[in-house]
């Protein structure tokens, strides 16, 4: 390394000492399984939650353009249509991953004079979005609607309250049905992010809102593709007027390569695929993962197929998610600063491809870790 790129080495050497240097692994999906090392594993770490991964690529050639530059491909005129009818919306708008789709809706909506107020344990591309917004922020404490409540009497022009659906390192749900509550209350716009939620939750998979029986309380749906329905992108839903000034006003979406048509013709097809069986078996398998779990003495509080496993310290996250692999059990330990300092943990993603064998062989594996590294 170049002496004058001494910073970074010493960045990365303060990263390994705390146990929070991160490597990219070499793994190949099969079903259910995941192949590491030559090793077969039971994948919990997936977020194709139905099972709707596997895809066969169509011959099509690729559109190596912005969409209002190279012309829009009819197909995402269908998909936005099915999106829009999904989340009872009047239009819809896909970006290239959930990640840019929150960028390209919070950069447009609050502007100077208005205020974001914004859940403490939101994902980092909603904390992206909000610190690009020329609006003023202010955080409340995780699902506090107290907190809530006092914060957004706070004056300003316009107010906007963003929260996830399913929190994706806690897997709680958000209390969405006080939340919409509070934000007519108080004439505040309710963005929601559901990409945990899509597609699992609620009524035919409708997400958070449905679930909590307020879709019609939002006014802007942020998600993904790539997670319940096992495709790939993100997308937006909300009014006719708001997706417009996204196709005029949204940097990430205009100056962007559109999505390949390919991804957009697999997220099509997903939605004609028996999603409520699998749906149905999601919520199976993950009910009996969390029983399993608290039976072998495990505190899980989550209600979804997000399932954590709090350790704390960094190294025992670390040594544990290595006891996991080497009995055949794929899940990540994960390390700040997705969480605090301190709470780090395994964080187990139920799917609708685990068998019962799977999941009988996979409680076996934790519960034996749990007494080995004292958290049972």
């Amino acid at each position: 390394m170049k002496p004058r790129l001494g910073f970074v080495r010493a960045r990365l050497s303060d990263l390994k000492k705390h146990e929070l240097y991160r490597k990219l692994l070499s793994v190949r999906l099969s079903g259910q399984h995941i192949i590491f090392e030559n090793k077969k594993l039971v994948n919990l770490s997936s977020n194709d939650y139905l099972g709707l991964g596997l895809t066969k690529i169509p011959k099509s050639q690729l559109q190596s353009s912005s969409r209002l530059i190279s012309g829009n491909d009819e197909l995402f005129e269908k998909l936005e249509a099915r999106l829009s009818r999904h989340k009872h919306q009047e239009a819809s708008l896909v970006f290239p991953t959930g990640y840019m789709a929150n960028l390209g809706m919070l950069s447009i909506l609050p502007q100077e004079g208005d205020l974001i107020l914004s859940d403490e344990l939101n994902h980092a591309s909603i904390i992206d979005s909000c610190r690009l917004s020329r609006a003023r922020k202010s955080i409340y404490r995780h699902d506090d609607l107290q907190d809530l409540e006092r914060k957004i009497r706070s004056r300003a022009r316009r107010k906007f309250v963003i929260t996830e659906g399913i929190f994706s390192m806690n897997g709680d749900f958000s209390r969405l049905d006080e939340i919409a509550e509070i934000c007519c209350s108080h004439g505040a716009f309710l963005l929601l992010d559901d990409a945990h939620g899509d597609f699992v939750a609620g009524p035919d998979g409708r997400g958070s809102a449905s679930h909590f029986r307020v879709s019609k309380k939002v006014d802007v749906y942020i998600s993904s593709l790539s997670k319940g329905l096992g495709a790939f992108g993100g997308y937006a839903s909300a009014s006719k007027d708001v997706i417009n000034l996204a196709v005029n006003t949204s940097r990430p979406f205009i100056y962007t390569s559109a999505l390949p048509n390919f991804l957009v013709h697999a997220a099509i097809q997903k939605f004609d695929s028996d999603r409520e069986k699998k749906r149905i078996r999601l919520w199976r398998n993950s009910d009996l993962l969390r029983k399993g779990l608290r039976s072998s003495g495990f505190e899980i509080e989550s209600p979804s197929q997000i399932i954590p496993i709090v350790i704390g310290p960094e190294k025992k996250a670390m040594d544990f998610g290595r006891y996991l692999y080497q009995n055949g059990v794929f899940a990540q330990p994960v390390r700040y600063p997705t969480v605090a300092r301190g709470k780090a943990r395994i964080r187990i993603s139920v799917t609708a491809w685990l068998s019962q064998v799977e999941i009988e062989k996979s409680l076996g594996v934790f519960e034996r870790a749990g007494k080995k590294f004292g958290i049972t």
